[in-house]
């Protein structure tokens, strides 16, 4: 039995192209996006926001060659200032889905003799009766087509270290740079002796003013 439901937007079925290599298919299609189209808490496309598809179905020897254009809104944020990023995605992809007694060379599958490695058959991708899943791939075209590290723009000064304010706003953002030697000294408003000199000017004053009274 097929694990692919019909029903589900990203699930195609190749019915109608059959098995005669050279024929072709055109199709186009709407949809929610689903989760993990994109880079965890970097940038990706919103889980429910609409997608759009333009597929080329071509019947080969081996199997059913898709290729296609997806179109998509993505929102991030960016890596220096924090900002909110958006941005109109386009990618192009291609894979080939073997027909299931198929192997990648085209030729009838006959078991473990076949040859082809635990490996080999994971990166396979295969028709499930007349069915593809599509997300696989297109996930894997939408996640290597974002940015590793989105930003604002190209141009972007990112946040003060000292206050985090963003610089791009205030490029002439600035804080008085201080010694550390000299910290210490900020505090004090005189030098030693100068607790001294005052006491004797206090004396001098009072001094005077007997000498007047006399």
């Amino acid at each position: 039995m097929n694990r692919l439901d019909h029903r589900d937007p990203l699930v195609f079925d190749t019915h109608e192209l059959g098995r005669r290599a050279g024929s072709l298919r055109k199709v186009s299609r709407t949809f929610e996006a689903p989760e993990g189209f994109g880079i965890i808490d970097v940038i990706g496309v919103p889980v429910g926001s609409e997608m759009a598809l333009e597929l080329r179905l071509e019947s080969v020897i081996e199997g059913v060659l898709v290729t296609g254009t997806a179109e998509a809104h993505v929102t991030g944020e960016c890596v220096r200032c924090l900002e909110p990023v958006e941005d109109d995605l386009e990618v192009d992809f291609q894979e080939l889905y073997y027909y299931p007694e198929t192997d990648d060379r085209g030729r009838v599958r006959g078991g473990a003799e076949d040859g082809l490695s635990d490996e080999d058959e994971e990166e396979t991708y295969r028709l499930e009766g007349d069915l593809f899943d599509l997300e696989p791939v297109l996930r894997d075209a939408v996640v290597l087509a974002l940015p590793l590290q989105p930003v604002c723009q190209d141009d972007c000064l990112g946040l003060c270290s000292e206050c985090g304010a963003r610089l791009s706003d205030d490029p002439d953002h600035h804080h008085d740079a201080v010694d550390p030697r000299w910290a210490a000294l900020q505090g004090l408003s005189a030098a030693p002796g100068d607790e001294g000199d005052g006491n004797t000017n206090s004396d001098t004053r009072e001094g005077l003013a007997e000498n007047q009274e006399k």
